[in-house]
């Protein structure tokens, strides 16, 4: 859960400072966002599918 607000607080930051960047840095820190969240979600989904078993 820690992590989560990390990620949305630092997608605050990164979306307030989206107006002074140019695109090309736009584009690299979503796609770092969004590798990010597929990582996160990949890791909670194995961990959850561990602890059914």
């Amino acid at each position: 859960m820690l992590f989560l607000v990390a990620a949305l607080l630092l997608l605050g930051v990164a979306l307030g400072s989206v107006a002074h960047a140019p695109l090309p840095v736009t584009l690299v820190a979503a796609a770092v966002f969004g590798v990010w969240l597929v990582v996160f979600a990949v890791r909670e989904r194995t961990a959850r599918r561990r602890h059914q078993h």
